[in-house]
């Protein structure tokens, strides 16, 4: 199978979806991979060490796109629509339910897109849990920093200092990304307490913290009477494939304190907060309701190294599956991949993002 490795044009991504490594093996295993120049020298890795693996380097991102299976980081944007076709396979993130334009596109162009935050084992979603690992990590590096008052904050240090309560941080969900903030928080000396509706999740939460972060049953109740104290607020929650809830209203804003910081790891799914939009590296937060809103929608692409390296160990054996075996063997052999199926054939094929749109729902068989 050709494989193609576009460079990622969302502001400020500097990831790239496979590593030198990762195109070694797939050019190990049979297959012809062409990277467009520069698509990895965000995460440090150059056009010659691609060249040395064995993939061919390409000028332009036509021709990248032109392989039978296009492998990318983040979704296309609006200037890469003209490049989906009917045969291709894209292997992305893809964030549909958020994203109706690009959905009707994928939908009109015929492509058939295999979505890395669906694919699902189990309760697991084993591509999107690297990312969410970043996210999680860095949620509570760039909150303590965006509460230095000379960003706009209220002007506490999460750890405090001797004969100084440290600061309180609060995180609605407790999956991947909620524990991985809990853990930097925590680490940081900050009064960390994880929001959480699983019984057996916060049993889990409890003992891999080692006390270090409190847990509260996520209801409206303990929220409203948590978030007057709050002050870094991380939104971690996730309904896989769906919009994600909008559980912080406008009214809930008003009770925190001025410059309280608000990090909305959802805002990928359209954000948990009424007042969430996406925003990017480059111009990452904004006021609204005198807190300070951090809504970037590629966190990770901050760390881009770590994250290309990451996402590549998690995506790369799934991406050599598909070549080895075609769409359709991949689809009837790998149940969890199948899962990742989000269009195909002129339709939406996965159940959550046709409801977001209110689009048919086609439940392909291969």
């Amino acid at each position: 199978m050709k494989i193609g490795v576009p460079k990622e044009t969302k502001n400020k991504e500097n990831r790239v979806a496979c590593t030198p490594a990762g195109v070694r093996m797939l050019i190990n295993a049979g297959h012809t991979v062409c990277i467009q120049a520069g698509a990895g020298a965000g995460s440090g890795f150059t056009d010659d060490q691609y060249a040395q693996c064995g993939a061919t380097i390409v000028p332009m991102a036509a021709d990248a796109w032109g392989a039978d299976m296009v492998i990318k980081v983040k979704e296309p944007v609006a200037a890469e629509y003209e490049f989906l076709r009917e045969g291709l396979l894209l292997f992305a993130y893809l964030h549909l339910a958020a994203e109706k334009n690009l959905t009707e596109a994928l939908v009109k162009s015929g492509t058939t897109g295999i979505a890395y935050e669906t694919v699902q084992v189990g309760r697991r979603l084993p591509l999107l849990e690297p990312m969410s690992e970043i996210a999680g990590r860095m949620s509570s590096i760039v909150g303590a920093y965006y509460l230095s008052k000379a960003q706009g904050g209220k002007g506490v240090l999460l750890g405090g200092v001797p004969g100084v309560l440290p600061g309180k941080v609060l995180i609605m969900g407790g999956g991947t990304a909620g524990i991985n903030a809990g853990r930097v928080a925590a680490g940081m000396g900050a009064d960390v307490t994880i929001l959480e509706v699983d019984l057996q999740q916060m049993r889990f939460l409890d003992i891999s913290l080692h006390g270090s972060a409190h847990t509260l049953y996520s209801n409206e109740q303990n929220l409203m009477e948590m978030l007057p104290g709050v002050d870094l607020l991380i939104g971690a929650v996730l309904v896989p494939g769906s919009k994600a809830p909008k559980l912080i209203r406008r009214d809930m804003l008003r009770v925190m304190k001025p410059g309280a910081v608000f990090v909305d790891i959802a805002i990928d799914q359209g954000g948990c907060a009424e007042t969430s939009r996406p925003t990017t590296h480059e111009n990452p937060i904004y006021m609204e309701e005198d807190t300070v809103h951090y809504c970037v929608t590629n966190m990770p692409g901050a760390y881009a190294r770590t994250a290309t390296q990451a996402l590549t160990n998690a995506t790369l054996p799934y991406a050599l599956r598909i070549a080895d075996l075609g769409l359709a063997e991949s689809m009837n052999q790998i149940p969890d991949l199948r899962l990742g199926l989000n269009t195909h054939a002129g339709a939406v094929t996965y159940k959550a993002v046709a409801d977001a749109h209110g689009m048919p729902f086609l439940d392909v068989k291969f």
